[in-house]
């Protein structure tokens, strides 16, 4: 027989405490003396209970509740933590003086619960101590950053039984935890008024009917669940033939969830507030933990301090901005004012010249081209900037803002600064193609193409002469911020190096997807008259150059199994039109 709730309450409180008193097993199963009363008399009359104990039979009935073991997620890259998340996983925060997961790992042992799994994914290796110090069992995740959370339950489906699923990041002021639950439940706290949390709607015996992204006056899911062998075998089923759907690849396994509510028969388990912490952001976690900055061993922090002259107490409004292809970035408050702290992309140190960029850097600042930038270490990889509130991109097609971001790159190639680094369309193209190749053919229709086509016209734009002059070499829109005030500020100087002056040009023109009237029109304010044939012809050159640059790293990037999106068409096409086009022009005018 399965036992009822009530019953399963009266036989847990018989098994913690043997030979309890009716009012005692009131006190612990939390249930009125009158419901115990009735409920004892169900158990002695089927054998469950016998004088206050346990018989043989109740003992059997109850052993399918225990607990089989632990899955605690820890692969995620915790980005709205930032960045802190860059040093160290969020599990591994110590808060009022304890590890997040050693003490979630110490409340599921007290409990009885030792068969304990820990996914990881993101810096996984800081992880790896837990084993000797705790027994656990590591399960690496290595699709942690491509997928959400879902994947790590893939990974851990064939031992999901009488499960805890846990967050590592989470802190329980009250152990939650016990060795034998009745039913699957989700965690639950109550928000009295609006919220952007999954709020949950129940139906009879608390069994949760719906969830709802967002609500009023509602219970929200927060912390920990619990899958029971029944829900475990129901949603592998779900999980495996859902997982492979290209839109299976975003989705938390709460959502999976939400999606089979129906059929997926869970119960909400409501906690009073402030049991379960979750700590969303760094504010909320200083809110709950004071000290926790002034005890943090950071090195970032450490940073900021030490070119701001300011007071970790004093770092306030810490969130993550959108992050980079080569960097992550955050934006925080101090008393004087906002700013943006850069933390170098994994590998970044392969590709990114960082003195380079720090004379570029340098070098836009005595212009007046980024007043952004306060401080860059090139050895680390860090900056400092100043944030700009507000600030909206560069609009091309704007026909002052793209008057101003000529005047910018006429402005930066006659500095007469220089850097150390080349870069060069070409070299860089070459340098793409071949690193594809050695993943496999490139069999792209027109690529090789286009590729003869550069090798050809390359040769030419080097024939024009010209001495080398310092460039962003990422020289759009998105790297130009136009603040309230209409002050413009062009950043990310990662790339800056001695190129073809053209080379801004080129890589404006493909990105901000210029027409060629728009390109003509640029170039006149580029030189402030119109230009010359040859000089028309050079910039169409590396527009051309730039586009099928961008479009062989698109190549890389395809073979390495990552999708650069509509990109890769934008830089085909560009590489497509203006190779050819700007090939004609050196024919056509070659006696010139």
């Amino acid at each position: 027989m399965s036992l009822t709730a009530n019953q399963f309450k009266v036989v847990k409180a018989l098994s913690d405490k043997p030979g309890a008193t009716q009012r005692e097993i009131a006190e612990i199963a939390g249930i009125g003396l009158a419901t115990v009363n009735s409920t004892y008399r169900e158990c002695a009359s089927t054998g469950l209970v016998d004088e206050g104990r346990l018989t043989a039979k109740g003992m059997a009935e109850f052993r399918p509740y225990k607990v089989d073991n632990a899955v605690i997620l820890a692969a995620g890259m915790s980005t709205r933590f930032a960045p802190i998340s860059y040093e160290r996983p969020k599990g591994l925060l110590r808060v009022r003086g304890e590890i997040l997961i050693e003490r979630q790992i110490e409340q599921l042992k007290a409990a009885g619960v030792d068969d304990i799994v820990v996914v990881v994914g993101y810096r996984k290796e800081a992880f790896f101590y837990l084993e000797d110090k705790y027994g656990v069992r590591i399960v690496v995740n290595r699709d942690y950053a491509e997928r959400n959370n879902s994947s790590s339950i893939m990974l851990v489906r064939e031992i999901l039984g009488n499960t805890y699923i846990c967050s590592s990041d989470n802190y329980f002021e009250a152990n939650p935890f016990e060795s034998h639950v009745w039913r699957a439940y989700y965690a639950a706290q109550y928000f009295e008024g609006p919220t952007d949390e999954w709020c949950l709607t129940t139906g009879a015996h608390g069994r949760i009917t719906g969830v709802e992204v967002g609500g009023s006056d509602a219970w929200y899911m927060i912390g920990h669940a619990y899958f029971d062998r029944e829900f475990s075998s129901r949603f592998r089923e779900i999980l495996e033939a859902e997982y492979n759907m290209p839109e299976t690849r975003g989705k938390l396994w709460e959502n999976l969830y939400a999606e089979h509510v129906r059929e997926l028969d869970m119960r909400i388990r409501k906690y009073t507030p402030p049991i379960i912490h979750e700590f969303d952001s760094l504010d909320e976690l200083r809110e709950f933990d004071p000290l926790f900055l002034e005890n943090l061993d950071s090195q970032i922090f450490d940073n900021i301090v030490a070119v701001l002259g300011c007071s970790k107490s004093e770092i306030h409004d810490v969130y993550p901005l959108k992050q980079g292809l080569t960097n992550l970035s955050c934006h925080f408050a101090t008393d004087d004012g906002e700013w943006v702290y850069r933390h170098p992309g994994i590998g970044t140190e392969l590709i990114i010249d960082r003195d380079a960029e720090r004379e570029g850097l340098l070098t836009a600042r005595l212009l007046g081209l980024d007043d952004t930038f306060i401080f860059a270490n090139p050895k680390r990889g860090w900056k400092i900037s100043r944030f700009i509130p507000n600030a909206k991109n560069l609009d091309a097609h704007d026909d002052d803002q793209l008057k101003e971001a000529m005047s910018y790159a006429r402005s930066l190639h006659e500095c007469g600064a220089s850097v150390k680094r080349s870069f060069s369309f070409y070299e860089e193209g070459k340098g793409y193609e071949h690193k594809a190749l050695e993943r496999g053919p490139i069999d792209a229709a027109d690529y090789w193409e286009m590729s003869r086509q550069a090798d050809e016209l390359n040769g030419l734009l080097l024939a024009d002469g010209g001495k080398p002059v310092l460039c962003h070499n990422d020289f759009f829109g998105l790297n130009f911020l136009v603040a309230e005030d209409g002050k413009v500020s062009l950043i990310d100087w990662e790339y800056a190096g001695m190129s073809d002056y053209a080379n801004d040009f080129g890589t404006f023109s493909v990105c901000e997807q210029l027409s060629e009237e728009e390109m003509r029109h640029a170039l006149t304010y580029y030189f402030e008259r119109e230009p010359t044939d040859a000089e028309w012809r050079h910039n169409l050159g590396q527009v051309g150059m730039a586009g099928w640059c961008w479009y062989a790293w698109c190549m890389l990037k395809l073979a390495e199994g990552e999708d650069p999106g509509e990109w890769t068409y934008i830089y085909y096409r560009a590489g497509k039109t203006y190779l050819k086009k700007s090939l004609e022009l050196y024919r056509t005018t070659s006696g010139e």
